[in-house]
C-alpha cells in the first residue's frame, strides 16, 4: 500500500514536548499538507502533571478523553468560569482565545485526543504573558508592590506541562454537567445495527459547539461505512482502535487507498467522495472531527432513489435494462452491512 497525502500517524507525530510530566505529538499542515480547517494533537500527562494555562488566538478546541481523569479549567469572556472532570469517553469544548489547562487529578496516566479549529493552531502560555510584562505593570494590575514579582521566572515562551504542588484542587461540584463538557459515549447511539454505531458530539446535541463537531464511530467486521461525501465540511479522523482501509476519489480522477491502524490519521477535504472499510476480525472505533457544528452527508446508498433510472443508466455508461436492482432508500444510513467479501 503506498504512502498517501491523506494520512499520517499521530503516534509517530512531531513532538512538541516530551518529558517525565508527559508527551505531545502533533499534526498540523506543516505535517500533513492537505490539511485546512483542522489539525489535532495527543496530549499524554503522568499523574500530577498539567497542561499549563493557556489560549488559543485563532481556534477552537476540541478534546476527547482516551484513558484517565483529568480537571479542566477555563475562564473566557463575559466572566465565564467553568471547572469539570473528564474522565474515558468524555469531550470537551474551548472557545478560541479562553484560557484553560488540563491537570491530571488520577493516580494513572491520562491520555487525550485534542482537534483544532485551524490547520495552524497558534497558542499564548499565561506564563509567557506574565513574562512580557514588567515588574511594576504587574504590581499596578494587582495592587501589589513591584518587588512582589520578582522572584518569577522571566520567560515569554511558557512551559508546556508543569507539575502540580500537592494535592489536586477539585471543586465539589467538579463532576456535575457543564456548557463545555459532553458525556459522548453516553449518548445514546444513532445508529446501532449489529454492524455498527454511531454516537455524534454536534451542535443538535452540544449547544457550545459553533464551528467544529465530532463523531464517535464504531464499525464491525461485518460492516462498512457506505460510500459518502460531506458536501459542506472537510472531515479529519483519528483511529483509536482497529484496523480499516480508506478510498479516496481525487479531483484529478486518481483514487487513493491506504490501510489505517490505531494512532493514524487521515485528512479528506469536504466533497471528496471515500469510504471506510473494516480490516481483520476487531471492531474498529474512529473519532472523526469536521469542520462544521452540523455535519451533514450524501451517501451513495440514497442515489438511486433521487434519480430516474434512464439517468443512473446513461450516468454509468449501461443499458437500462442492466442497472442492478438498486433498494429504494431515501435516508441515509451511513453504516452498511458487509455482504461480499472485503474489496481489493
Amino acid at each position: 500500500m503506498h504512502a498517501s497525502t491523506h494520512k499520517t500517524s499521530l503516534s509517530n507525530g512531531r513532538v512538541v514536548h516530551a518529558s517525565d510530566l508527559g508527551r505531545v505529538t502533533q499534526v498540523n499542515a506543516d505535517d500533513l499538507r492537505i490539511m485546512k480547517g483542522l489539525s489535532i494533537k495527543k496530549l499524554t500527562l503522568a499523574p500530577g502533571a498539567i497542561r499549563a494555562p493557556h489560549w488559543h488566538a485563532n481556534c477552537v478546541e476540541l478534546g476527547y478523553c482516551l484513558t484517565g481523569e483529568a480537571l479542566v479549567t477555563v475562564l473566557g469572556t463575559r466572566d465565564f468560569y467553568s471547572v469539570f472532570t473528564i474522565t474515558a469517553g468524555q469531550m470537551f469544548h474551548i472557545p478560541s482565545g479562553a484560557l484553560h489547562c488540563i491537570e491530571n487529578i488520577g493516580a494513572a496516566q491520562a491520555e487525550f485526543i485534542i482537534a483544532f479549529r485551524h490547520e495552524r493552531p497558534e497558542d499564548f502560555s499565561l506564563q509567557g504573558t506574565f513574562g512580557a510584562m514588567s515588574d511594576a505593570t504587574l504590581g499596578n494590575a494587582y495592587d501589589l508592590p513591584a518587588s512582589a514579582f520578582a522572584p518569577m521566572e522571566r520567560t515569554t515562551e511558557g512551559a508546556y506541562l508543569v507539575k502540580r504542588q500537592g494535592a489536586p484542587a477539585i471543586p465539589a461540584d467538579a463532576g456535575r454537567e457543564a456548557a463545555h463538557k459532553f458525556d459522548i459515549e453516553a449518548q445514546p447511539a444513532m445508529l446501532h445495527p449489529s454492524y455498527g454505531a454511531a454516537r455524534l458530539g454536534r451542535a443538535q446535541f452540544w449547544p457550545a459547539l459553533t464551528d467544529i463537531a465530532m463523531y464517535s464511530l464504531h464499525v464491525t467486521r461485518d460492516g462498512m461505512r457506505e460510500p459518502h461525501w460531506h458536501p459542506e465540511t472537510a472531515e479529519m479522523g483519528y483511529v483509536h482502535t482497529g484496523h480499516a482501509r480508506m478510498t479516496i476519489l481525487n479531483p484529478d480522477a486518481s483514487t487513493d487507498s491506504w490501510d489505517l491502524a490505531p494512532g493514524d490519521v487521515y485528512f479528506i477535504p469536504r466533497a471528496y467522495p471515500h469510504h471506510i472499510e473494516v480490516l481483520g476480525a476487531d471492531e474498529m472505533h474512529f473519532l472523526i472531527f469536521f469542520d462544521q457544528p452540523m455535519p451533514g452527508d450524501i451517501g451513495i446508498r440514497t442515489v438511486p432513489a433521487a434519480f430516474a433510472p434512464g439517468v443512473m443508466a446513461a450516468a454509468l455508461g449501461i443499458p437500462q435494462d442492466q442497472l442492478p436492482a438498486f433498494p429504494h432508500i431515501v435516508a441515509d444510513p451511513l453504516i452498511v452491512a458487509r455482504v461480499n467479501p472485503q474489496s481489493t
